[in-house]
């Protein structure tokens, strides 16, 4: 796979009055590609959630669709990791939309055959599939995100970047809703989304580049004068897998911590938004249109609010990421615990929380990304971001499926939401121990 998504040579570097005009362009153009080509990835991640309920009614338990499911996550959280290490030394102008492109080809599967839905056993592997290649999505934009801009920048352009998975997870709600008035077929949640995402693939693939210096531009640290501490020339050479894995992401004490918090950050996000339209649709009497929505409400609530987050961390709390997470995993709790206990009847009151919900927990999400991106050299980026997000997927997606389901089932909605919530104190735990060791690293630096 290395050799045939291999990073670009460097070009001959462009004449000095070219360079300001070309990064300019070029990076407004990278980054339409790198935030649609991402955002088609949620067209056809999480599909499955919205097909959950006609499933149930084919006579599948809850337990059994959240096992199936938990392929999804399984396979992304390990593939996520391995994909950062390769895309590190890949181009990700085609990494990325060959990914995307496999990932349609699945849901096409699940929309177009009956035998794809036939067992527990089938839908997993081909849900394992889709979240192997799943993978193939954030790190070749981590990586063309930090070569392509500065460190003193990056954190508004991640930010931005960052609300990519809401625009795609939120379009599914209503492709579903407009494929079930086309076509009248539940299976519709698959197939529409899925060829919207290979317009997207071939978007991505015609507007994304490799590094910079493969156009003939410098490196960005060099062009905008905003160079990294500790930063040197061995920044742009490429590290071996070995160095990368063991030099800076297992001896990272710091990283560690944000993949621990990670876990049950995901369980939340995932545990509220897969589960939404069965939980809406049994306990609160919600017809399929109206927990569709609320489906894509609760995806583009994340917008503003991942903005926001972004922004407080710069200005408010002046880089203190983990202080930022505290403070919106503890508002999650909340908003959490209303959803929960609200009676039925009150559709208002249910939506306010899932938007309320959905504002707040991709923030956490954004900015455990940020810093694993931040806390490693640039050429490691890929690694760091892989890491994360396998304890992210394969612990908090994995459990918010199948553990969520399987509680469901055992204990009724008020054991799963008590799960949840005790996910919401775990995170806020673990981030603030990124808050202390910030601290006592600056201390020991300052002495």
């Amino acid at each position: 796979m290395y050799g045939l998504f291999k990073s670009a040579v460097h070009a001959t570097p462009l004449h000095d009055a070219k360079v300001d005009d070309t990064y300019k362009r070029l990076r407004w153009q990278i980054f339409l590609g790198i935030f649609l080509g991402y955002a088609g990835y949620y067209l056809v991640r999480k599909n499955f959630s919205l097909a959950m309920p006609s499933l149930v009614e084919q006579g599948y338990s809850r337990g059994d669709l959240g096992l199936a499911f938990a392929g999804v996550s399984i396979a992304y959280g390990i593939s996520k990791f391995v994909m950062g290490a390769v895309s590190d030394r890949s181009n990700p102008r085609y990494f990325l939309p060959a990914g995307l492109l496999m990932s349609a080809g699945i849901m096409f599967l699940f929309g177009f055959t009956d035998w794809a839905t036939s067992s527990i056993g089938i839908m997993f592997v081909l849900l394992f599939l889709n979240g192997w290649v799943q993978g193939m999505g954030w790190p070749p934009c981590g990586r063309t995100m930090v070569h392509w801009w500065s460190q003193s920048e990056r954190g508004q352009i991640v930010s931005v970047w960052n609300v990519a998975h809401n625009v795609g997870g939120g379009l599914v709600g209503p492709l579903f809703i407009l494929g079930m008035a086309w076509f009248n077929d539940w299976q519709s949640a698959f197939y529409v989304p899925a060829a919207l995402a290979v317009f997207v693939a071939i978007f991505a693939l015609l507007t994304m580049r490799d590094t910079p210096q493969s156009c003939g531009l410098p490196p960005i640290e060099k062009h905008k004068n905003d160079y990294p501490p500790g930063y040197d020339e061995s920044h742009e050479q490429e590290f071996s897998t070995r160095e990368i894995l063991v030099k800076y992401v297992l001896k990272n004490r710091m990283l560690w911590y944000i993949a621990l918090a990670n876990v049950f950050v995901y369980l939340l996000r995932y545990g509220v938004l897969d589960w939404a339209p069965t939980y809406l649709q049994e306990a609160k009497s919600f017809s399929v249109d109206k927990s569709s929505w609320a489906y894509f409400l609760y995806e583009w609530a994340g917008i503003p609010g991942t903005l926001l987050c972004g922004w407080l961390s710069d200005k408010l709390f002046r880089g203190n990421r983990g202080a930022t997470g505290v403070c919106f995993m503890a508002l999650v709790a909340v908003f959490t615990t209303v959803y929960w206990l609200n009676p039925a009847g009150n559709p208002g009151i249910d939506m306010m929380c899932l938007v309320a919900i959905g504002f707040l927990i991709y923030g956490p999400v954004m900015l455990i990304g940020l810093q694993a991106l931040e806390l490693v050299p640039k050429k490691a980026a890929g690694t760091a971001a892989g890491f994360t997000g396998l304890f992210g997927y394969l612990g908090g997606s994995v459990a918010a499926s199948a553990l969520v389901g399987y509680t469901v089932d055992a204990y009724g909605w008020d054991g799963g939401f008590m799960l949840l919530i005790g996910s919401c104190v775990m995170a806020v735990v673990l981030l603030s121990l990124t808050i202390f060791e910030s601290t006592r690293l600056s201390v020991r630096t300052a002495s």
